[in-house]
């Protein structure tokens, strides 16, 4: 009888172990330490959260670096997060700048010219201005979705 319970016991230990180790490999993981960086560096997040704002997150290669020109000319680097939080960091060259000196290994300005030459659509801007926001009789796109 005593060594029935020591082995329910040693199963839910098992089970208990098991599951904390799963939890620690979750495939969200790596977004959500780069989501600190990058806020930490001034990048601000914009949710995807009409469809044209979730087809444009899709165009971007999915936790990694890359940039494309605003109107003005100037290079908005963008970062596409479509499992931690299912948005678009974006941040001006000071960003980048302040984001590249505290990760290294992250993609140069050739790796991301590379992808820009890569990806034949045109990027949208108008889809992330403010008067883009969906309103309250809008359906909004489901995050995840993505997996």
């Amino acid at each position: 009888m005593r060594t029935k319970s020591l082995c329910q016991r040693s199963r839910g230990h098992f089970m208990a172990i098991t599951l904390l180790l799963l939890a620690g490999c979750s495939p969200a993981k790596q977004y959500l330490q780069a989501d600190t960086s990058l806020s930490k560096a001034g990048f601000v997040s914009h949710y995807s959260d009409t469809t044209a704002r979730y087809a444009m997150m899709n165009l971007l290669p999915p936790g990694r670096m890359t940039f494309r020109l605003a109107p003005d000319g100037s290079k908005i680097y963008l970062y596409s997060d479509p499992i931690g939080c299912g948005c678009v960091y974006m941040g001006d060259q000071s960003s980048y700048e302040t984001y590249r000196s505290r990760n290294p290994g992250i993609p140069t300005l050739d790796d991301m010219a590379a992808e820009i030459r890569r990806d034949t659509t045109a990027w949208d801007w108008s889809a992330w201005t403010p008067s883009a926001d969906p309103g309250s009789n809008q359906p909004k796109h489901m995050i995840g979705a993505y997996w």
